[in-house]
């Protein structure tokens, strides 16, 4: 089926005008001011944006989507996600990590969860092993499972500085970088190594060592949940002010805590205020992860679910509280996630990517219809494809 959206002002992220799209299977075949339907062409969807705005479908960097958690014990692991609790917040396009949990949550679990959700109807990726080092993987080789395995993009999320983690050295964690940039290398994927940053004191100075000894690149790493205490916010500014990428974690609500975490909105318009450049800084939202709460003696107090859902909220917080641009918040979910790990079809409305679109109500900026690889999964807030198993 031939899609046709008219009327609808699009950012590709950058904004680009009242423009068509024309959506040919489940990509766009153009983009033009105005594209009309011939008379004796009747196998065609017109799709009407007007008073709409057009964007990229969203992409969440960071989600388990096989469920996560367990710090709490067997009753606390948290459940697989499922399509509507991905596409209700936007997002068309998820990289799918493990997390603390490598025994009972395997690689194998993850791939074939992956595997699950394209089915469905959206994009899936995956990255290989988790908090534990070293790296537990499927092929046995973390080269290996990224060059031979179409889903495997990238390493993560391996701790550091946190209680959780293996404590692996600094030697550990350059290996692993060095193994990813070769596989990314000759297979054509970022082979990026996605860090959960902890609460721990050495904070990021393992990556600083080992980009200040090594000739590892600082791209070759996304430091993520960097906003979780003050100090490591301010290490993160000064890292990403030197070219690192850093990653906000969305699913929070509170403005601050007891340990100075900002909002994502916040912790972005400071970023920004202190000049790191937009395209250094992601979002994810951690969905379907735990967020466990801990006590001074990191024992085990209270148990949160992370939410897909969270991921454009704080976009559409950042735009509406502390005026970031539109373009630049979308910039944070859309092209800075697909360029970072080289997902060359997605994250840019444009001729021969991934019918991967989304519209917003120009008024409220509330979602309003969702386009998954050419398929419409909500339209006009009402969900039009369910998962598997959902009722």
């Amino acid at each position: 089926m031939i899609k046709l959206i008219k009327n609808g002002e699009v950012y590709s992220p950058d904004y680009i005008g009242k423009k068509d799209i024309l959506i040919t299977g489940e990509k766009i075949g153009y983009i033009e001011d105005f594209i009309s339907i011939p008379e004796n062409f009747l196998d065609i969807e017109v799709i009407d944006a007007s008073n709409r705005i057009v964007v990229p479908g969203f992409i969440d960097g960071h989600v388990h989507i096989t469920g996560g958690g367990g710090e709490g014990g067997f009753k606390t692991r948290t459940p697989e996600i499922q399509l509507t609790d991905i596409t209700k917040g936007g997002v068309t396009t998820v990289i799918g990590v493990l997390g603390t949990d490598g025994t009972t949550r395997t690689m194998s679990n993850l791939l074939a969860k992956a595997y699950a959700l394209e089915e469905e109807g959206i994009s899936c990726y995956v990255l290989t092993g988790s908090y534990q080092v070293p790296i537990r993987t499927v092929t046995g080789s973390i080269q290996d499972d990224i060059i031979l395995i179409d889903k495997i993009i990238g390493v993560g999320e391996v701790a550091l500085s946190d209680h959780r983690s293996s404590q692996p050295t600094l030697e550990d964690i350059a290996k692993i970088a060095a193994e990813a940039r070769v596989g990314g290398i000759l297979s054509g994927k970022a082979g990026i190594v996605n860090i959960h940053m902890g609460d721990g004191k050495r904070m990021i100075s393992f990556i600083e060592k080992i980009l200040e000894e090594t000739e590892i690149p600082s791209r070759q790493f996304i430091l993520t949940h960097i906003s979780r205490n003050s100090e490591l916010f301010k290490a993160s500014i000064e890292y990403a002010k030197k070219g690192g990428l850093v990653d906000i974690t969305t699913s929070s609500s509170r403005e601050t805590n007891d340990n100075g975490e900002l909002t994502p909105s916040k912790a972005l318009n400071t970023m920004l205020s202190n000049g790191v450049n937009i395209k250094n800084i992601t979002f994810t939202s951690d969905g379907q992860g735990s967020l466990p709460i801990f006590d001074e003696k990191k024992r085990y107090v209270g148990l949160g679910v992370g939410k897909v859902t969270s991921l454009y909220a704080a976009v559409r917080d950042a735009v509406s509280s502390e005026k970031v641009s539109l373009e630049d918040g979308l910039r944070l979910i859309t092209s800075n996630p697909a360029d970072n790990y080289m997902l060359k079809d997605k994250g840019y409305i444009k001729v021969g990517n991934d019918a991967d679109i989304v519209f917003l109500n120009k008024t409220d900026l509330i979602i309003d219809t969702v386009i998954a690889r050419g398929k419409v999964v909500i339209q006009n807030g009402e969900v039009k494809v369910r998962g598997t198993f959902e009722v």
